[in-house]
């Protein structure tokens, strides 16, 4: 019966045993427990993500509960808005390794804006989103008001008529994001095509930068969101890549402690999908022992590092999450199975 209800979790469980699967596994395991304790998460995504569709299993994953907080780069968030709006545009290019620099000049013709397999159309989704999100821009800056990145993106998405839909909504995770209210941080949001085009307005005098609230000030609010995620069982950070996606929201804790002075519990897990391996001060290859020293996890935070492809990883993990929420006995008993039968060979030390 648990074989048929969650085919995905089963199937980590008996298939799952070493290396880089067993990462998988027991970072999925010790998620589920996590949350099924009354715990929150906290995703960190960096690369390009929402343009490999992510979105197909984190937009779910927002709706069931297993995500509570995000920090994303600003292209991710923006193209998770054009996977919505200008989906059938998009050209892939499956043979992408191959090309010559003259294929890639094809291409930019084309108006098409290649990410690794896949291509973002100029058109269709760059100025297509230009048009509603310029004029905002425009009304903040004559209003006088401030706001988060995000929260631009947030009534944005929430106001665009379906009409406008080329993706299925139920795929978008910034639309999920958005009806959740969820948390957000974009750090270094001027590191994004909108970004740009927002530093274009601002140069030609049509908006005010300060309409846009500073990266100090989401660490700011980081503040008090990571207090309130925080509470109960606390709140784990899962980290797709590396970057400031993930090194500015995991700095919350060792700040609010040493900065503000004040008491903060720890990061409640640990777990970074990265295909970077660990080199001289890179931080993408950074294994977690290493943020100890700078008070961001402790030595009894469950810690797992998967030296892998999160467009392979993550989407996985989120599927049998899923699962286990819909099924959560079932996926109990399927877990403690797995862990009696890995506990058996396990060597003495």
């Amino acid at each position: 019966m648990a074989t048929a209800q969650l085919p995905i979790l089963q199937f980590v469980a008996r298939n799952y045993k070493n290396f880089n699967a067993r990462s998988t596994r027991d970072a999925l395991f010790a998620y589920w427990d996590h949350i099924e304790s009354g715990g929150r998460m906290y995703w960190a995504v960096a690369g390009a993500m929402s343009s490999a569709q992510l979105g197909i299993s984190l937009a779910p994953a927002i709706r069931a509960g297993l995500v509570h907080g995000l920090s994303v780069t600003g292209a991710n968030l923006e193209e998770s808005l054009f996977r919505l709006v200008a989906h059938h545009s998009y050209k892939d290019f499956p043979d992408y390794r191959y090309f010559t620099k003259e294929d890639d000049t094809k291409i930019l013709k084309q108006r098409m804006r290649r990410v690794t397999d896949t291509s973002i159309p100029e058109d269709e989704a760059f100025r297509s989103v230009e048009k509603f999100l310029v004029p905002m821009w425009k009304r903040a800056t004559a209003n006088g008001e401030r706001r988060f990145w995000h929260e631009y993106f947030y009534e944005l998405i929430l106001s665009i008529p379906k009409s406008k839909y080329e993706g299925n909504p139920d795929d978008c995770w910034l639309l999920a994001a958005a009806k959740a209210k969820l948390p957000m941080v974009v750090p270094g949001h001027e590191d994004s095509t909108f970004g740009n085009i927002f530093a274009s307005h601002v140069k030609f005098n049509d908006c005010s930068a300060s309409i846009v609230k500073s990266g100090i000030e989401y660490m700011g609010q980081l503040y008090d969101d990571y207090r309130v995620m925080s509470k109960g069982k606390g709140v784990g950070f899962f980290q797709i890549g590396g970057g400031i996606a993930g090194d500015f929201p995991i700095c919350v804790v060792p700040s609010i402690k040493y900065d503000l002075e004040q008491p903060v519990k720890p990061w409640a897990y640990f777990c970074q999908i990265s295909d970077s391996t660990t080199s001289f001060g890179s931080y993408s290859g950074a294994t977690p022992n290493e943020k100890i020293t700078w008070d961001k996890l402790t030595e009894d935070t469950p810690m797992f590092v998967v030296e892998s492809d999160a467009t392979i990883v993550a989407p996985l993990m989120l599927d049998a999450l899923l699962e286990a929420k819909a099924n959560p006995k079932a996926a109990a008993a399927i877990i403690k199975a797995s862990r009696a039968e890995t506990k058996k060979h396990l060597a003495k030390r």
